[in-house]
Formats: C-alpha cells, structure tokens, sequence
C-alpha cells in the first residue's frame, strides 16, 4: 500500500512537471537517469533515459525555449500545447505507475491528466500576462524560471516523493491565486482605458 501511494506521488509529481513541458521533463528525467543521479525510474517510464527519446526531447526542448522568447509567437506556442501538455501529463503518469495495479494506473491517468491541465492553464495565464511584455528579456527569465522547476522536480520526486509534490502544489495554489490578481487588475486597467476613450472631450 505504501509503495503504491508512493508510485501515484511520483507519478503526480512527474505529470506536474509535464504540465510545465513535457520535453523538458522527458530530457531531464532521462539524463539524470543515464547519468545515474537518480536511481532506475518506476513502471515503464524507464524509457525515457534511451538516448534517442533524450535527443528527440532535448531538441523540442530548445525549440520551445526559443519560440517562447517571442513575444506574441510565446502566447500562440502555450495556446497550441493546451492540447499537448495534458494527454503527455496522464501518458506519463501512466508510465510510471505501469507496473502497478490497474486500479493504480488509472488513477495515475487520471489525477496526472487533471494535474497537467492545472498547472499547463495556470502556466498559460501568466504568460499571457508576460506576453505583452514586447521585449524578450522577461520571457526569457519566465523561461529559465519553469526550465529551473522542472528540473528540481525531475531529481527530487525520486527521492523525496511527498515533500516535493507538496510544495509543488502549494506554489501551485500561489501562482493560482497570482494569475487571479493579475487578470483582474487587468480588467479593470482596460475599463479604466475605455472608459477614458468614451468621456467626451470638454
């Protein structure tokens, strides 16, 4: 039952990660497993250390760290991954819980996928918002900021499984309650605007 619960976390903290990118998650779990600085990955997921799917993830990788420093092409490049991010968050999670009990996979399907999506959503919000930026230079740290997050959590859900996924969550709930704030403040900067544009001149 342990090791089971345990497997559902890592396999959570690993779809948390994807929901961030899926590529960068795949290289660097797949590196660090090579390397031997985390020990075998659980389930099926063990695939992802071949050189080939490291290459292939490591590639897309750098295409997403360059599409997103530009403004404008960085909103386009996170409203396509909608699609993407979520169904790569549950696949993955079903990999690493794929040895286990049916039951324990589809859960990992499940709750990975919806974890995906949170985190892919809430990533979405905030680049928006840094996407009106029209320099690259804060895309950039956006960047290295999620390229950063991604890699403690590759490394840490092995060996520290429940404290990593809970301060994931909980800077989850944060980046959450952020995105909310700078919505709304956006809103009420464009009444503001039209409300300025509408008042007739005196």
């Amino acid at each position: 039952m342990v090791n089971a619960l345990t497997t559902l976390v890592q396999s959570l903290g690993i779809a948390y990660a994807s929901g961030i990118s899926p590529y960068a998650t795949v290289a660097l779990a797949g590196i660090a497993s090579r390397m031997g600085w985390i020990d075998a990955l659980p389930g099926a997921l063990g695939a992802v250390s071949h050189p080939a799917v490291i290459v292939l993830a490591s590639v897309l990788t750098v295409i997403e760290f360059l599409a997103t420093l530009i403004p404008g092409v960085a909103s386009l490049w996170e409203t396509v991954h909608t699609a993407i991010r979520p169904p790569a968050a549950a696949a993955l999670a079903v990999l690493t819980a794929w040895h286990g009990d049916p039951a324990l996979v589809t859960a990992a399907a499940l709750l990975g996928g919806t974890l995906g999506f949170a985190t892919h959503t809430t990533k979405l919000g905030l680049r928006y918002t840094i996407d009106t930026s029209p320099e690259p230079i804060t895309n950039g740290a956006a960047n290295i900021a999620e390229l950063s997050a991604v890699a403690a959590i590759a490394y840490a859900v092995w060996n520290h499984p429940y404290i990593t996924l809970g301060i994931a969550l909980a800077v989850l709930v944060l980046l959450m309650l952020l995105v909310r704030s700078l919505w709304k403040a956006a809103k009420r900067a464009l009444r503001g605007i039209r409300g300025s544009a509408e008042t007739p001149a005196t």
